[in-house]
This record gives structure tokens, sequence and C-alpha cells, in this order.
């Protein structure tokens, strides 16, 4: 039987970070499936996905290395009047959440719609491990009011049983793991390597502290010594640390380093599978890894990720290819021998496809739709 859904956020639905694709992601394969999905945000303008509604302002800020926007109080009439309108069969809140946006809802639902929650954050600093205790502790009568609580990983699990009292299940988040294997197919269909070319190494990822961009160009000047093998390396993603980065690229002397500015998502899997190296050596605060399971979906190479919980949890059975980034020597070394070697990147290239799958949005909307009707 199809369901009416609210999938609520305190966010805007117009920028693509984390909660927004995993939202974006599930709705759009809720709504294939036939069930009817609603969008309930803060500040919202994109048009292109039906029953949106932005339902209040928000403020921008930074949070856990993240920028996320925090909601304005929401107007009670517009939650009361969506919600006399819309007969939800389901309320799925992404978490933690503000008492002023989805807080608001979640108290005005009615009583017949099971109310669930997706809990996404890995602490990074103790702001975020204090801030996220304190709203457990206002919010914990109102979380007896949710069915089911869902964490993207074990790691955020704990931390949420730690933070709020509840007792997550944990399903991963949902990546359209098709959309970058066709791109991965595409790019070895017509690809012939030659020995002569440079190995091409991919970072994508905001340019923050925490997302590691400047411990790869700190390995990568060190790998200088430890291979003749020439490289290329692509920067993809904007953020405040760009300028102190190109710095460090003219000081060392690193030729063939290029800034790509923000890559926009129809342009994110041919980026990936153009790759003979993806880096992704983020050092903390990560709860899952999208841009990990992309990356393990399109690359024609292999897939390096931060030794951080929430990657961990994504790389399972590819421990291999952890490292601790902030280790510039074992980064070096690590990438010296995956620079050096074509035939170890084809071997992991085959094997990280398989592996993304655990994460796909068929798999993982069926056992969200599970905890729906449970």
């Amino acid at each position: 039987m199809p369901l009416t859904v609210g999938l609520v956020i305190d966010d805007s639905l117009d920028r693509p970070d984390g909660v927004q694709q995993h939202v974006l992601t599930l709705g759009e394969w809720l709504s294939g499936q036939g069930h009817t999905v609603h969008y309930l945000t803060s500040t919202t303008v994109r048009t292109d996905r039906p029953r949106m509604h932005s339902l209040a302002k928000n403020l921008r800020l930074r949070f856990n290395g993240n920028r996320l926007g925090i909601p304005l109080p929401a107007p009670a009439r517009g939650v009361e009047a969506l919600l006399d309108q819309v007969d939800f069969d389901v309320l799925h809140v992404n978490m933690p959440y503000s008492p002023l946006l989805a807080g608001r809802v979640v108290s005005r639902a009615r009583a017949g719609t099971t109310v669930v929650g997706t809990f996404h954050i890995l602490p990074w600093t103790w702001l975020t491990r204090w801030g996220a205790r304190g709203l457990g502790l206002v919010q914990r009568r109102q979380l007896r009011r949710f069915s089911q609580v869902i964490a993207v990983s074990t790691p955020a699990a704990a931390f949420a049983a730690e933070a709020l009292g509840v007792d997550p299940v944990v399903i991963g988040n949902p990546v359209d793991v098709t959309r970058f294997t066709r791109a991965r197919d595409a790019e070895l269909d017509g690809w012939q390597p030659t020995e002569d070319a440079p190995v091409r190494i991919v970072f994508l990822g905001r340019l923050v502290e925490r997302k590691g961009a400047g411990e790869l160009l700190r390995a990568v000047a060190r790998a200088r010594s430890l291979t003749q093998v020439p490289v290329e390396v692509v920067i993809g993603g904007n953020g405040p640390l760009r300028d102190e980065l190109e710095a460090f690229v003219r000081t060392a002397g690193l030729d063939g380093v290029e800034f790509i500015g923000f890559v926009d998502e129809a342009d994110k899997a041919a980026l990936l599978a153009g790759a003979d190296v993806v880096a992704l050596p983020s050092t903390g605060g990560e709860s899952f890894g999208i841009s990990v399971v992309e990356a393990l979906a399109a690359s024609r190479g292999v897939v390096l990720a931060g030794d951080n919980p929430g990657y961990r949890t994504v790389m399972e059975g590819l421990e291999d290819q952890l490292v601790d980034a902030t280790d510039t020597e074992a980064f070096a070394a690590l990438l010296a021998r995956y620079v050096g070697d074509a035939a170890a990147r084809t071997a992991a290239s085959a094997r990280q496809v398989e592996h993304a799958g655990r994460f796909d949005v068929d798999v993982i909307g069926a056992q969200v739709v599970e905890v729906y009707r449970r």
C-alpha cells in the first residue's frame, strides 16, 4: 500500500551536502516506488521537486566543521495548516533536529502518524558532542514520540544512544550507485591507458581542515621522492582554506596541481570515473561517507580514504585502502604504492564496485520502508 511520507529537514534543500543528498535520494526513490513524498524544509527555493514546503527561514553558520542552516522559528499557523491538509502516514525527521522547525512538526503531528528519525552526525569537536547532548536532554520527552530512530552507521548509533538516549537501528545512507557505475563503465569503454601518461589523483570535498586536502598535498609532495611516476592532482571543491592550499602548492613547487572549484552534482560522476586515485582523506567528524560510496562506484582506479569511524564503516573489507592522513609518511607511502602499480589500481576498482552496491538506494530504500511499516 502506498504511503504518504513527509521528509523533514531543518536545513535548506538548495545545497548538495550530505543530509540533503540523503533526503533527495531517498525521496526520489520513494516517489519512484509509488509513495507520495512531501519535503518539509527551511528556506528552500528549488522547484524541481513537487510538494516542497519551506516552513521557516534559516541562518547559515558552521557546525562540526560543516556549513548548515539553523531554522528560525517556524510559524505555528503554517505548520498546522500543512498537517491539517496532508494526512501523513510517516514523518521522517533528520536528526539532530531543531525544536524550532522539526520539533514543532513532531509536536503537532496527528496521533496516527508514525514518526521515525535518521541520526546523521558524529562529533568532530567537544562543542558538537556537548551540543547534541544538551539538545537530547531538552527533547527527551518528545523523543518518545518516535517509533524508531535510524543511524547511518554503527559509530553514529553509539553517539545517538549516548546523546539522545535512543536505541537506533543501523541503515546506511542511500546512494544512486547505478549513476556512478554507469560513469565508470563509460570511462573504461573509451579509455586506453598509456605508460607515459601521468597518474591522475582526484580530491573532492569542502576545503576545510577536517576534509584533509592539506594532508593530501603534503603527502603528494613527500611521495615525489618515493616514485618517479608523474602525477597530476585535481582538487575539486571550495572553502576557506583554498588560498592557503594554493600558497602551499606554490611554495612546495608542486607542478600539475589544479584547483577546479565547486563541482556540480551533474559533473561529479565523470570526475570520479576519470581518476586513477581518488583521495578522500578526511581526518574525522564523519558519521558515514556518501562521497566514499560514490567514489567506490565510479572510479576506474583505487579509492584511498581517511581512517575515521564513519569512513571505516563504508570501507569495511577494504581496510588496506584506509590511511591516517595526518601521518604524512604513511600517506605518501600508500600513494606511491598505487601510483606505481596500475594493476593494483585496476584490481581495487573491480572490488570497489561490488562493495558500493551495499549502499545502493534500492537496498537502503527497502530497509527504510520496512522501518516505516513496522
